[in-house]
């Protein structure tokens, strides 16, 4: 579970969140969304412990992050970035198995148990016959199922994904999310992902973080779409979302 309380992050004199108290919940997937430059991505690196630069707390699986070790925020939480790992004569095996790193020995050598969890991470999604081919030789959607069964060999009660469905097609973007959903439900791990993608945020999640600067409103997925904050957040003079069909309307200009 990952709490905010009175939090605080800006840059300067803009403020991107002012006082925030929220609660992203253990066993659910929950989408971060907002309009961009509103700090989705800052608030993202601030609860992976890559920005100090806030005030309030962060806390992580009952325990502040300002008072944990680096091994034991390794052990907590896992983030999968927007990079593309192309690196070749590297086995997707390889890749998954960096995830045990905070569970080896001094000199990096893993024992059985670690080298059953990475295949079994890589059978959670689906990529076990992936195993011994090189990354360089993948599609851009299984690159990503790899990068997050590394994000499952490192077993932490929590994933960070920024923007996990960057560079994929409408299928990969859905059967992506639906994977993560599962992961969240059937391993009872706490899922936050960073998505401009309203329509699956709207249908595959379970719950919604909306940034709406100063403001994070966190609540279910189906009453984020009662609310009507979605709506009015994205909306402009001519261009309408519209959650009861998850599509964008196009008014049309006077003549």
């Amino acid at each position: 579970m990952i709490e905010l309380q009175h939090f605080s992050i800006g840059y300067k004199e803009n403020s991107l969140l002012h006082e925030v108290n929220a609660t992203i919940k253990k066993g659910q997937l929950t989408a971060l969304i907002g309009r961009n430059g509103t700090g989705k991505s800052t608030l993202l690196r601030a609860i992976a412990g890559l920005n100090r630069c806030y005030s309030g707390k962060i806390i992580l699986d009952g325990h502040d992050i300002a008072c944990m070790k680096t091994e034991d925020m390794a052990k907590t939480l896992a983030v999968v970035t927007t990079e593309r790992t192309r690196i070749a004569n590297l086995r997707c095996k390889d890749v998954v198995a960096i995830g045990r790193a905070p569970y080896t020995n001094w000199i990096g050598r893993m024992q059985e148990a670690d080298k059953e969890i990475v295949m079994q991470s890589l059978v959670s999604v689906g990529m076990e016959a992936y195993a011994n081919r090189t990354m360089d030789k993948m599609s851009d959607g299984e690159c990503q199922r790899v990068m997050i069964a590394r994000a499952l060999a490192q077993s932490t009660p929590i994933i960070l994904l920024d923007e996990p469905t960057s560079f994929l097609d409408m299928p990969n973007r859905y059967e992506l999310c639906t994977l993560l959903a599962r992961l969240a439900h059937d391993e009872g791990k706490c899922i936050l992902f960073s998505t401009h993608e309203l329509d699956i945020a709207l249908s595959l999640t379970d719950a919604i973080a909306l940034i709406d600067s100063p403001r994070l409103l966190c609540m279910t997925t189906e009453k984020m779409r009662q609310s009507g904050c979605i709506e009015r957040l994205f909306q402009n003079s001519r261009i309408l979302f519209d959650v009861t069909t998850n599509t964008i309307k196009v008014k049309n200009s006077p003549i």
